[in-house]
């Protein structure tokens, strides 16, 4: 079981005083549950902690888990999120990593995540897939090649976080939210969530073996994909042995137009 500890003092005032906050509101959301350990080498050194999407509110479980594993993660966010007026301003105050997809900055982008990767102390989080599962049971999607390559060419290590429960606190919602009316059904269902006190369950699994694989062979971020997304599959199974086919809580919101290949 992973012990708290004094996040490191590289981390922004800002964002330590947001983790402090969030522990108090996933506490009052629901019940968390925190299984496997960070190597306590790894600990004082850059790593990748790669997580499958499940729902709008597992970043703040993430967030949660993590800070009681004695890290303070660090996420990759888009910049539309980061350009935002108030969101936007917190993220960059929090020394969160920016990801612009257009194709004119994304390899800047990259460059720019190695780079921070290779100076210092800091743990990023990463959603492999990339967006919340579309896959009926939830399931872990193909993933993208983006954190492989990400960790092969800075040569750090990858930790495999599986993650259940976070997604019965709220509604997916919709894609893109334009107004109050897209963001209704989530706050609904997030206050309907408060009674039940759901359980949030994150693993922390031991890194993924990427010694034989370099970011200059062809080939080898996809090898190396595969690696970290059936690593993460391997931890869920355990989190939801009774929900091995579709999840018990049903939100209406939620695409399933996609399958997932590393379904067991």
């Amino acid at each position: 079981m992973p012990t708290r500890r004094t996040v490191a003092n590289s981390t922004p005032l800002f964002w330590r005083v947001l983790m402090w906050l969030n522990r108090g509101f996933v506490a009052m959301c629901g019940r968390l549950e925190i299984s496997g350990a960070l190597p306590p080498e790894l600990r004082d050194q850059s790593i990748l902690l790669a997580a499958n999407h499940i729902g709008v509110f597992d970043a703040f479980v993430l967030t949660a888990a993590c800070d009681r594993a004695g890290v303070a993660p660090r996420f990759m966010i888009t910049g539309g999120i980061m350009d935002a007026p108030v969101a936007g301003w917190a993220m960059r105050r929090s020394g969160h990593l920016r990801v612009d997809r257009s194709k004119s900055t994304v390899i800047e982008a990259f460059h720019h995540a190695v780079d921070a990767l290779r100076a210092g102390r800091v743990a990023v989080l990463v959603y492999p897939e990339g967006r919340i599962s579309h896959d009926p049971g939830l399931w872990p999607e193909r993933g993208k090649s983006g954190t492989a390559r990400l960790a092969l060419a800075a040569n750090i290590p990858v930790v495999p976080v599986s993650q259940w429960g976070a997604h019965e606190s709220a509604y997916w919602g919709t894609e893109v939210v334009t107004g109050w009316a897209d963001f209704r059904p989530v706050a609904a269902s997030w206050l309907r969530s408060l009674p039940r006190r759901p359980t949030f369950r994150v693993h922390f699994g031991p890194p993924v073996d990427l010694a034989d694989l370099s970011d200059s062979r062809p080939g080898d971020a996809v090898r190396a994909r595969d690696r970290i997304m059936r690593a993460i599959t391997a931890g869920l199974v355990p989190l939801r042995p009774d929900e091995p086919d579709v999840p018990r809580f049903h939100d209406p919101t939620r695409p399933t137009d996609s399958r997932s290949p590393w379904r067991p």
